[in-house]
């Protein structure tokens, strides 16, 4: 009698996506090589194809614009519209460019200010937090962090569902010292690195699950969940929270202010260092909205009845912020 094996091969449709995304690694990998400068031009390109050819979420980033600033005409809404996508095909060939970006060319196009004041407390082997949004090339931020400052960085991120291009993130992301480290993993790390000068980044305007939306304020004139990640972990370890304001100086030039929002984070109300970095993402988007990731859903679930909501009113921005 013969017995079947318990040996399941892979599934030929899941070897050819591998493959294919190898073949997109190499793809990108190979294009990254080329000078910034020529990746900009070709960025133009693409930007005629997502905005005016395919017409990539232009429907979301509209309805998300028209909502935001309810009080400007359409031809400023449209105006934003297309600069941001414009930018967003930069935004797409910096990112690529990040592979293979020498540290010497990074450190010219990505300044840091502010970072006496986060140096203090490393070097009096203390660590930060730092919230980050997805404002500018906040890919630059994250890896500029870790050769901007002495601490080991270890910014959150969430993983991939491809694993080849995750990997491939992963390793970009992790040049010049980051250790990243998955959301699940965000606590171990904190505890396995307690007696060591660190800084954790935060992304803070990711939008929550449903059964994670147990938070709400406004933003932009629309009611939103905030993730409640860094509030908790501040308050409980104690550590200074500094707000990553990014500013666009010129195309691939960028400039961060490490904003020091709350700097003892354990007499804080409750909600109250949510609503300072919320507040802190808002000036920064209308200062300059083109520069903001409009095109990803941000307001896709609405509060329950129940849930605690509060006003952007309620807490002040500056009566915190040094």
């Amino acid at each position: 009698m013969r017995c079947k094996a318990n040996f399941v091969p892979n599934k030929p449709n899941t070897m050819i996506q591998k493959g294919f995304s190898y073949l997109g690694v190499f793809f990108l990998t190979t294009l990254s090589l080329l000078p910034l400068r020529i990746l900009h031009l070709m960025a133009d390109g693409f930007y005629v194809l997502i905005y005016y050819v395919f017409g990539y979420r232009k429907k979301v980033v509209r309805e998300n614009l028209l909502n935001s600033f309810p009080e400007k005409k359409l031809e400023e809404i449209i105006a934003i519209e297309k600069k941001f996508f414009k930018y967003l095909a930069s935004l797409i060939f910096e990112v690529i460019k990040l592979e293979s970006i020498s540290e010497k060319e990074l450190r010219k196009r990505m300044r840091f200010t502010n970072v006496d004041l986060v140096e203090a407390y490393l070097k009096n082997n203390e660590s930060v937090l730092f919230c980050a949004s997805h404002y500018g090339n906040y890919e630059w931020v994250c890896v500029g962090i870790g050769m901007a400052f002495s601490g080991q960085h270890y910014p959150i991120y969430k993983p991939l569902n491809n694993e080849v291009f995750d990997n491939w993130f992963l390793k970009m992301r992790s040049r010049f010292g980051n250790r990243m480290i998955s959301m699940r993993q965000t606590i171990r790390a904190i505890q396995s690195s307690k007696n060591l000068p660190t800084m954790f980044t935060f992304g803070s305007d990711q939008s929550p699950s449903r059964e994670d939306s147990h938070y709400w304020t406004t933003l932009l004139n629309q009611e939103a969940a905030v993730q409640l990640g860094i509030e908790k972990i501040a308050k409980k370890t104690n550590r200074p929270v500094f707000y990553l304001r990014m500013s666009y100086i010129k195309r691939g030039y960028y400039e961060v202010d490490c904003v020091p929002i709350c700097l003892e984070p354990a007499k804080t109300a409750e909600f109250e260092i949510t609503e300072l970095h919320t507040r802190c993402l808002e000036e920064m988007i209308k200062a300059e909205p083109a520069y903001w990731l409009w095109s990803h859903r941000r307001w896709k679930y609405k509060p329950e009845k129940t849930l605690p909501k509060t006003s952007s009113k309620d807490f002040s921005v500056s009566e915190t912020v040094i």
